[in-house]
């Protein structure tokens, strides 16, 4: 009965080592996704937060073409990380 148990407890050690393997793969790839994002979508939050911030002398806030200025800003400090880590 001890051979027996022993196959057993063996056949089912296997399988559980194999995927004790294969989790922190997975772990590694949402971590590099995750990691991938903050680094695309960080510049672009800091000029949007900069131009978000209401001081009484910001020269922006008189030019009529601050805001589109703002947003092209953004869009170029998203691609430029995306297109260099691409």
């Amino acid at each position: 009965m001890s051979d027996y148990a022993c196959y057993f407890g063996n056949k089912i050690t296997f399988p559980f080592a194999a995927m004790l393997g294969v989790v922190p793969i997975e772990q590694d790839n949402v971590i590099k996704i995750f990691s991938f994002a903050a680094v695309v979508l960080l510049p672009p939050t800091m000029i949007a937060s900069v131009c978000g911030v209401s001081f009484k002398h910001m020269p922006e806030l008189d030019w009529p073409y601050g805001y589109p200025l703002a947003l092209v800003l953004m869009l170029i400090a998203a691609v430029l990380p995306y297109n260099f880590f691409k």
